[in-house]
Parts: C-alpha cells; structure tokens; sequence
C-alpha cells in the first residue's frame, strides 16, 4: 500500500508532535516518580525499598505484557490500542495526584499504568511506520527519540523544582493535562490496519506474562527479602523456554500465533532487540542507584537531586537531537558503538566516584559521558530495529522491540536495586560484627532488622530510630550506615557497566551486518 508521509492525514508535523509528545508522558512519568522517591516515602508514610518495588512493578506489568498489547492492538486496532494505553496512564496520573497510601499507586499507577504501556508503545511504533515513510520516518523515530531525551531531561529538573516548591502530586496533575492535550489531536492520527490473522493464541499470550513477569517478579521478591527466589526465575525461565518452543511448532503447524519466530531470521532485527534489551538495563540501573544515592546519601531534596542528574538528562537530549538531524551518512551501526562505548566510559566513571563524591556535581564529567552515549542510543535503535520490517509485521515487531526494551528497564531497575540491598545486608552485618563499640545483644539485633528489611536509609531517618540508644551505639550504627550505604550503590552500578559492555559487544556484530533499508509494502524483513 502507497504511502504520503507528505500528506499523512494532511499534517504531517502536528502529527509526528502528537506522537513526540505521548513518548514524553511515557518517559517523564518514570522519571517523576525517580525524583520524588524521598518526598513519597515522606508524604505515604512507607519506605523507600517498597517505593522502588513500586516503580520496578511497573515496568514489570509493561514487560509482561507487552506482547499481549502488540496482538490486541492488531485486533481491536492501533489507534483504539494507543488512545487506551494514553488513558491507562491517565488514571495512574491521577491516582498520584490524590492518593494518601501507597496501595492506589500500586494498583492505577503501577499496575494499569504497566498494562497502559503495554499497549501505548507498540501501538506508537506501529503508527509510526503506517503513518511515514523514508526519511520522513526517520526523522520521526528520531523525534520520538529526542522526546524520550527531553523528558529524561525536564522531568528530573522540573519534577524536583515542582516537588520541593509545590508538591510531587503536581508533577502528576501536570501530566494528566498533558494526556488530555494528546488526546484532543487525536483525529490528526491515522488508523494502520492489520490484515494478518486474528486468532488469539491463549497459550503463547500465558506463556508471555508467566515468563517476562516470573524472571523480574523473582528478583523483586529478592529485593524484599521474600522466599521461593529461585523458584520464581526458574519458571519464568521455563517459560520463556516454552514460549520460543511454541511460537516455532505453530508456524510448522501453520497455525496463528502471538508473534512469528520468522522475526528473529533477521540478524538485523536480532541485534537491533538486543541493543534496545542492553541499553535499558543499563538505564534501569543507573536510574535506581543515582536518585537513592543523592537522596538517601548526599540527602538533598528533589529539587538538588535533579539538577545533579542534569548533566546526564540533557547531554542525553542534546545529543539524541543532534544525531537525528546530523547523523549524515554515518553508519547507523557506527553510532550505536560510539554510543555504548561513552555509556561504558561514564558508567564505569561513576563507580569510584561514588564513596568520594561529596556534592552532585563532582559527577558531572561522567555523567554527561554516559548521556551523550544514551543520546546516541535512543536516535538510532528504534529505526534501526523496525525501519526494514514488512507493514504487515510491524506490529509484531514494534511488540518485541517494546518488549526488550520495558523487560530491560524492568530488569535493570529490581536486579540493581536487589543487588544494591543485599550487598548493604552484607555490608552492615559485616561492619557491625568487626565493631567494638556494639555489643552481642546490638549485634544481633541489627543482625535481624537486616534480615527482616534492609534498606538504604538517610543518618536523619536513622537518628529517629535510633532515640533512646546509648549516645556511643547511637554513634556506632550511623558509622556504619555511612560506610555500607556507597559501597551497596557501587554494587548495583556494576550492573548496568556489565549491561552496556555486553551492548558495545553487540555493537561490533551490528558493524558486521548490512545497513538497515526501509521496507516496501511488499518486502519482507531484511536479513
């Protein structure tokens, strides 16, 4: 089928902001609640650890069920998929604005916001691709890309601004009247229609979730201190296993499945999934050390937290920008390496920083490394990945590239921040065995609080904890926090430097393939 990228719908350019714009929701709304952590753990009255289980939880819900939301996007259509996935988010925004527990967030802003996502970024992707084509599509991924960037960047500044002034719930009532702007324009849009199969393949939709959600539920319930760990990942292992088994004996058999396993033929589209998987752990991660440590460290309020993380947020934005309208004749693959090579540099900067760092800004040169190589990430992946896909598959595509990247973010966020508990468990029945000061009867009750609930904690909010103590414990005890807290932050750094060296590995497969060609009506998937 012919398409007018000049004349989609009539409005070409208010068309590709709409899209920009849903992508800023998408983003800002992480990034709100990153900032805010100390001033929610505040207001709710709950702890930072089930705050962070909170922000994982959603990008679990999208991860799992993200290919679920590609499928029900071709049936019930794209468009419908993407207006319901804005107001999936919608009703998280407003449950932040007005809930005083943290159960509500839970519920609408984790979990139907989760499934929101799960539907709103495949729908986009796919719209994209209907809506463009050629440069005009690039030139869109790439805005969606730089929108991603500016919400990185606006929503630490903005939303630490609005939460130490006003309040955190703000932030939220402000994206909620975002939504509502998108929404208004959405007869600019365009419905794609899919002409493939509609049946719904139950089992691999079951073995989706089970498999996606069991891996990163797991490692949360790790997080927490729960039971059945191992159990957890090893059946969502299994099922990830059982799903590529399925997905392979129904197109033997010829008969509909939830996505063809024919996509993975393609070593374009096979790299392509793999860097987006990297690159969002390794952004998973980074985003839930750095705001615990300025917040529960360096103890600065969302307002500072986010002006320290400007260095990061807006070389990002500049450099996404930058790269869309100069990238030239530069080899896409090219630049993804040159990307993951400063995400490497600067994530591996950070690491010795952190025990030494005594203001924010003794970041900034690693920091703006780490972004510009992000901002080369995000302009280039996306087209990367789905520019070369068949319009009849470009839902299900757009799907496993949503997919990668919601599980990578997911998995980066719990996987670093259990990481990050458990070394601070150690780290703290290590000092305090080794104390002096601390005698048998402190030693083990320290020694159980940690097994019950470890969790990074500022010296103020330890000092209410501590009323009562001998003067020498109370003492004791905030040493040791000072000394546990940057060495359990440093632990979960190595998680997103092992994700992005394991992406400029992959880099050097992508420079070995074909550059990516846009697809025609009629072709299929480049290999």
């Amino acid at each position: 089928m012919a398409r007018d990228a000049e004349t989609a719908v009539g409005r070409p350019n208010r068309l590709a902001i709409l899209l920009s714009m849903a992508m800023f929701v998408l983003v800002v709304d992480t990034s709100l609640m990153n900032v805010s952590i100390s001033a929610v753990v505040r207001d709710l009255d709950t702890t930072a650890s089930r705050v962070q289980s909170a922000i994982a939880l959603e990008a679990l819900v999208s991860a799992a069920f993200i290919l679920i939301g590609g499928k029900v996007g071709d049936l019930i259509g794209r468009k419908r998929a993407y207006v319901l996935g804005l107001l999936g988010y919608a009703v998280g925004a407003v449950a932040m604005t007005v809930s005083q527990t943290l159960a509500p967030i839970v519920v609408c802003w984790a979990l139907i916001g989760g499934v929101g996502a799960s539907l709103l970024l495949p729908a986009m992707q796919s719209l994209i691709h209907g809506n463009f084509e050629g440069k005009a599509q690039t030139k869109v991924y790439a805005m969606v890309g730089a929108a991603a960037a500016i919400a990185a960047a606006v929503g630490p500044l903005i939303g630490g601004f609005i939460t130490t002034f006003l309040s955190w719930r703000v932030g939220f009532a402000l994206e909620g009247v975002i939504i509502a702007v998108v929404l208004s324009g959405i007869g600019l849009i365009r419905n794609v229609e899919y002409t493939g199969p509609r049946h719904i393949d139950l089992v691999g939709a079951v073995l989706s979730v089970v498999g996606m959600g069991g891996v990163v539920l797991g490692i949360l319930v790790w997080q927490e201190g729960g039971d059945r760990v191992f159990a957890l990942i090893g059946l969502g292992v299994v099922a990830l296993a059982g799903l590529a088994y399925w997905l392979v004996r129904r197109k033997r058999a010829n008969r509909p499945a939830l996505l063809d396993p024919g996509l993975f033929d393609s070593g374009l589209f096979r790299a392509g999934i793999t860097g987006q998987l990297l690159q969002q752990i390794t952004l998973g991660g980074v985003m839930i050390a750095l705001p615990i440590y300025l917040q529960m460290v360096l103890e600065y309020n969302a307002l500072q937290a986010g002006l320290s993380l400007a260095p990061l947020s807006l070389t990002m934005f500049g450099v996404a920008l930058l790269a869309g309208r100069r990238a030239g004749k530069r080899r896409p693959a090219v630049i993804i390496r040159t990307g993951f090579l400063l995400l490497s540099l600067g994530t591996v900067a950070l690491i010795p920083l952190v025990p030494r760092a005594g203001f924010g800004w003794q970041l900034l040169i690693p920091l703006a490394v780490a972004g510009a190589g992000l901002g080369l990430l995000v302009s280039q992946l996306n087209n990367y990945t789905l520019s070369p896909v068949e319009e009849q598959r470009v839902s299900e595509a757009a799907a496993v590239n949503s997919a990668g990247g919601s599980f990578g973010l997911s998995f980066g966020l719990a996987f670093a921040g259990a990481i990050m508990l458990a070394t601070l468990s150690l780290a703290f029945t290590t000092l305090a065995d080794r104390s002096t000061v601390l005698g048998p009867a402190e030693k083990q009750e320290v020694a159980q609080a940690l097994q019950h609930n470890a969790e990074v904690m500022t010296n103020e909010h330890l000092d209410t904890l501590l009323v009562g103590k001998p003067p020498e414990v109370h003492d004791e005890i905030i040493r040791i926090n000072t000394e546990a807290r940057p060495i359990a932050l440093q632990a979960a750094l190595i998680i997103p430097l092992l994700a992005a060296l394991l992406g400029l590995l992959n880099s050097f497969r992508m420079t070995r393939l074909p550059d990516p060609r846009p697809s025609s009506g009629d072709s299929n998937l480049l290999g």
